[in-house]
């Protein structure tokens, strides 16, 4: 089976380096003014050449995020910003505007143009169409699925095909919503959406009715409502694990996860995930056993609960009973390396959530989870505790029973 890249999503440097770290053969990455993801994205120009540099010296590749939908506004900006991306070694640039389009051939005309899954690229004609224009890659619309996704690929071969596997999904056509514009003045198609779609709703002394329907009678929906609220487009995450095989089968080169906005923690656990299952194909009797122990791993994430998309051609389920699916396993910590202290070699340990000595803890790594003891805790002027806290920026030291590597996750079982 041919080789395919797993292309991870990073919020900021700190989530890139996870993301490399655990298993990505790719990132994408952008700043907040061009990016789909303007908030909860802190990348600047300095940060993010320094995410090509770290991603040049580990092999692996980084493209940058540029999909809005630009107005007349931005095209200055947008050519100061391409410019600057020029002095970059970037692999590609992901795009959903055609004017964007032409500017990238213009100022980035050795640089890779990855069509946006925004774009809503469904079929054989969009993507030959595309291919005309000099798009070399497809971020296909979520809409697809896996034997148009084989139909695509069998009418456009020499076309690279990216596929979303994981992740939050829009109750919008590929995500081109409005509501959010409508609701708060801020665009989701410029990068700033308040996902009002996911917002609890309740009745109010005007509402009489407890379902609506369209001006022309044709569709009713019941709205049900409990003590945390109502939900009224709140979709199931997207979890393909059980079809790796298959994508990579029906032609696909790259597999995505969704995620700028969620935490180092999810985004390890996640890449970690779908890499043991990738590595897997071949061996049919490893893959069984490794997609069930990783997609336990899955379902221990907060998340809004599973389903597999429209990839096998279902309609689409929509999560109006609750808002997550809480995490069963704690994230306390992340290991930033070690120090020698009174001859003792002790993890560097950023705490995320209480830590107490009598804790259960289990250690991460890029290949396995282990229990550890916490032997002792030291606060940041090197005094011995019994508990450590986050919330801030200082570092505490922990004596485990065993010194774990850089880049090892903690949580509380």
């Amino acid at each position: 089976m041919k080789k395919v890249e797993l292309l991870a999503p990073a919020g900021n440097l700190e989530k890139l380096k996870y993301a490399i770290h655990y298993g990505a053969d790719a990132v994408y990455a952008g700043v907040p003014d061009f990016s789909l993801r303007a908030r909860i994205n802190n990348f600047t120009q300095e940060s993010l050449q320094e995410a090509v540099e770290f991603v040049r010296q580990h092999n692996k590749k980084i493209y940058v995020t540029l999909n809005i939908y630009a107005h007349n506004k931005h095209l200055e900006e947008i050519k100061t910003h391409l410019k600057f991306l020029k002095t970059l070694k970037i692999d590609g640039v992901i795009v959903a505007d055609p004017g964007i389009i032409m500017l990238i051939k213009e100022y980035l005309p050795e640089v890779e143009i990855h069509l946006s899954t925004q774009a809503n690229a469904t079929n054989i004609e969009a993507v030959k169409f595309w291919a005309s224009v000099g798009v070399s890659r497809i971020v296909l619309a979520r809409e697809v699925t896996l034997e148009e996704i084989r139909e695509i690929k069998k009418a456009v071969p020499k076309m690279e095909l990216e596929v979303f596997i994981h992740g939050a999904m829009c109750m919008s056509y590929s995500g081109r919503c409005i509501l959010s514009k409508w609701m708060t003045g801020r665009s989701a198609n410029l990068g700033d959406c308040a996902q009002p779609c996911r917002w609890q709703y309740k009745k109010t002394e005007r509402v009489l009715e407890t379902s609506v329907v369209d001006v022309r009678d044709r569709f009713e929906v019941d709205l049900e409502e409990d003590q945390h609220g109502t939900y009224f487009f709140n979709s199931y995450d997207l979890n393909l694990l059980f079809y790796i095989d298959a994508l990579i089968d029906a032609g696909v080169d790259s597999l995505k996860i969704e995620g700028r906005a969620k935490s180092a923690y999810y985004l390890a656990i996640v890449v970690r995930a779908y890499r043991k299952v990738i590595d897997s194909i071949g061996d049919k009797d490893k893959l069984k056993k490794v997609v069930q122990a990783e997609q336990e791993e899955l379902l221990g994430l907060v998340n809004r609960g599973y389903w597999t998309g429209f990839l096998l051609g279902d309609e689409p389920l929509h999560n109006t009973e609750a808002d997550n699916v809480k995490s069963q396993k704690k994230f306390v910590g992340e290991i930033e390396g070690t120090e020698m202290v009174n001859g003792k070699k002790l993890n560097i340990v950023r705490v995320h959530n209480e830590i107490f000595l009598a804790d259960k803890i289990e250690a991460v790594d890029v290949d396995k989870n282990f229990a550890v003891k916490t032997k002792k805790i030291y606060n940041h002027d090197m005094e011995e505790v019994g508990e450590a806290h986050g919330g801030h920026e200082k570092r505490y030291f922990f004596e485990f029973d065993e010194v774990l590597p850089e880049k090892s996750l903690l949580r509380v079982i």
